[in-house]
Formats: structure tokens, C-alpha cells, sequence
């Protein structure tokens, strides 16, 4: 009943917007499908080994702002870690390593008009005549606008033994999208959708007549790495790291157990 009501009173009051700057915007629409292409790489077999990092072949990315090698390595270095792989910073210390490349990284926009879109043609065709006077521009005359802008990032990796050089796993394909609608009806907008908001907005401020639901399929396996998420409580950690050094009896080791990807349970979140 409130979304009929809602609709009427647009037809009754149409109004107008626009948006001026797409920059942040599509900063955060590139970041979006990165950090989605990530998670849907599962590292799970490499969990407990040391890992190194070989970004050697992801390139600066130009033309892109924030969204640059710089934030997908530290991506990378994210999900490695929270899917309980000991990171090491030089090769030689690590086990296993995992190189990374990018496939694709850009944004792709498309604009679609319902109605008459503006037009000069009539004016351009009547200044080839001399004796004729200039004819106006037809102004644009819709009942309603669509812009949609969608990114797309391609990430693959794969593992091998650091020693022998054998092949022990690759990722496949991971290929994220991300997109930002905006919609006017009879004026009034713009109406703001897609996988960088939460729900819809309307001129930038959001409505809770629309919720988004997401499907099963956009939530990745484990920790996402838009989630927020405590690992370890600090004075617990350094607790366990001194019982640990003080051990001298030279047995298999430690009391830290690596930080794994599954999710917490029921009781674990309980008071």
C-alpha cells in the first residue's frame, strides 16, 4: 500500500536530479568487484602452510584512482591470511607459493532514454541553407531514464611447491561484477540500486520501502572481506605467544592455532 501511495505522489509531484560527479562512485564499484572476485577464491587447502605472495605479475593499473595492483595485492594478502595461511614476506620461508594475475579490470556504462531524446538536427540541417533561419534544438522529452554503470574484475591464482616447483592447486576463473543503477520516472530521481547499496536510495539517502534480497549464490564461502570480524582478542594473543616461547621442552610446538575461514558458531557468539 505505502509503495502505491509512494507512486502517486510522484505523478502528482514530479521533480528533477542529476548526478555530477561518478568518481567515487565508480571507485567503489571497481573495489566492489575485486573484493567479490577474491572471495569467491577458495584457499582453504593451503590453510596452516606457510604461503609467499607472488604479485610479480599484477600490474600497476592506470587510469583507475585508489583502486590500483596496490589494493588487490593487499586483497590477496587479506584473504590469505583469514583463510589460515601463514603469510611470509620472503620467499625462501615459505613452503608454497601462490601467484596471482589480472585478467580484466574496468567499468562499463550504458544510458537508455524512454521517450524523445534531445536533438539539434533540425537546427544543423537548416544552417546549410543561408535563406532559412535557424531552427531550435528539440529539447528531450521522456516519461523516463536509466543509467547503469557495472564493473567487472577477472582474478585467477594458483599454488605450487616452493622446492620442487610441483603443481598443487589453482583457483579456476574467479569473475566478479558490480553494479549502480539510477532510474527517473516523470522527473523525479534519481533512484539509486545495485550491489554497492544497501537497498534503494532516492537522491542519495536511502528508503526502507525496498530491500534488496541478496541471493545464495553472492555470499562466498567463509569470511567475506567486506565482513567485520574479530579474530583474536590482542591480550589473549600475547598471552599465548609468551606460553609459547617459554616451552622448552623442544615438543611439536605451539599453542596458536592459525586463524581458519569457517564461521563462528551459535554458542561462540553467545554471552
Amino acid at each position: 500500500m505505502r509503495r502505491v501511495l509512494l507512486l502517486a505522489l510522484l505523478l502528482v509531484f514530479p521533480g528533477c536530479g542529476t548526478t555530477q560527479q561518478r568518481s567515487g562512485t565508480e571507485q567503489l564499484l571497481l573495489s566492489d568487484a575485486v573484493d567479490r572476485s577474491i572471495d569467491r577464491i577458495d584457499l582453504s587447502v593451503l590453510s596452516g602452510e606457510t604461503v609467499y605472495l607472488d604479485a610479480t605479475y599484477i600490474e600497476p593499473v592506470k587510469g583507475t584512482g585508489y583502486v590500483n595492483s596496490s589494493y588487490i595485492i593487499s586483497a590477496l594478502r587479506q584473504k590469505l591470511i583469514t583463510a589460515g595461511c601463514l603469510l611470509k614476506s620472503v620467499p625462501d620461508e615459505a613452503d608454497y607459493i601462490v601467484e596471482a594475475r589480472v585478467g580484466a579490470l574496468g567499468t562499463d556504462a550504458v544510458e537508455v532514454t524512454y521517450g524523445i531524446p534531445a536533438s539539434n538536427a533540425l537546427g544543423a540541417a537548416a544552417s546549410l541553407i543561408s535563406s532559412t533561419a535557424a531552427l531550435p534544438s528539440i529539447p528531450e522529452i521522456s516519461v523516463g531514464k536509466r543509467n547503469g554503470t557495472m564493473s567487472t574484475a577477472k582474478v585467477v591464482c594458483f599454488a605450487y611447491h616452493r622446492e620442487s616447483g610441483h603443481p598443487v592447486w589453482q583457483s579456476g576463473t574467479a569473475v566478479a561484477k558490480s553494479d549502480a543503477k539510477e532510474s527517473w520516472f516523470f522527473g523525479a530521481g534519481p533512484w539509486q540500486r545495485g550491489s554497492i547499496y544497501e537497498g534503494t536510495q532516492f537522491a542519495g539517502a536511502k528508503l526502507s520501502l525496498f530491500r534488496r534480497r541478496r541471493k545464495e549464490t553472492d555470499r562466498p564461502n567463509g569470511i567475506r572481506i567486506a565482513d567485520a570480524h574479530r579474530f583474536a582478542d590482542p591480550d589473549e594473543l600475547e598471552e599465548r605467544l609468551q606460553m609459547a616461547e617459554q616451552k622448552s621442552d623442544g615438543a611439536d610446538a605451539t599453542d596458536i592455532v592459525p586463524v581458519g575461514h569457517q564461521q563462528p558458531s551459535a554458542s561462540d557468539s553467545s554471552p
